[in-house]
């Protein structure tokens, strides 16, 4: 009865331990204390992975143990154990030389200045409740807890309307992100691909997001012409069928 009981206990203590919980957090420049967007979180452990929203906050599942890595393009990745459950405030590391990157662009604004003008437009979704943050961090630095007004927003009906609009808004500027640097211009330039053919292209073997913001230049261009390869050798391939009339 009694190492049926310890079998028990000890069964109910690694279920315990293995639970996955959402655990919170906001991303620092170290050098200049200032949020920063575009890091990737991955979840060494599990291979899951996320970025920050536009206030770099994010939130990610893991278990106690887990190492969690940051990554951004032109910043030393870092890398975090996961010790309780409590709000992280992480501070990454620019990279002392950073790399030049390509600057051939079809557009003249960037992403950033387009996300910019958008929420100028859209001032009720930005506004002083509206954009308040769900975790707080205290003044020193060194306490991290939930915001009370961050929650009343994100659970009022038009806190929701307003964090379903933002939501799409940051996808928008994830595709410009992808726009501004994977362009015609530039693909054009190294593929020697034009019109439909190189539209055709641009479509099928459109990079992700993090591929577009870790990629060094070099591996950029060796990722359009690896798959430019793969195009000649099979243009057809990704293609799909007409509609049936």
């Amino acid at each position: 009865m009694r190492l049926g009981l310890l079998f028990f206990l000890f069964f109910v203590s690694v279920d315990v331990f293995a639970q996955e919980k959402s655990l919170t957090g906001i991303v620092f420049d170290k050098n200049s204390k200032e949020r920063i967007a575009q890091v990737n979180v991955l979840n060494a452990a599990t291979g899951k992975s996320v970025y920050v929203n536009l206030k770099a906050e994010f939130a990610i599942d893991a278990r106690i143990g887990d190492k969690l890595i940051f990554t951004k393009l032109n910043y030393r990745p870092d890398t975090v154990t996961v010790q309780n459950y409590t709000p992280l405030a992480v501070y990454i590391q620019p990279l002392s030389i950073q790399l030049k990157e390509v600057t051939i662009h079809d557009s003249l604004a960037t992403p950033e200045q387009m996300l910019e003008a958008t929420k100028r437009n859209y001032p009720n979704i930005y506004g002083s409740i509206a954009n308040t943050d769900l975790l707080s961090i205290g003044a020193d630095g060194g306490g991290a807890g939930l915001s009370i007004d961050g929650l009343y927003n994100m659970f009022s009906r038009s806190g929701r309307n307003a964090a379903h609009l933002r939501e799409n808004i940051q996808q928008d500027y994830y595709q410009n992100v992808i726009d501004y640097r994977f362009n015609k211009t530039l693909v054009g330039r190294i593929t020697g691909l034009k019109d439909a053919q190189l539209a055709d292209f641009m479509q099928k073997y459109r990079p992700g997001y993090y591929t577009v913001i870790t990629a060094s230049d070099y591996d950029f261009i060796s990722y359009i012409k690896t798959n430019l390869r793969r195009y000649l050798r099979r243009p057809k391939l990704y293609t799909l069928p007409p509609l049936v009339k």
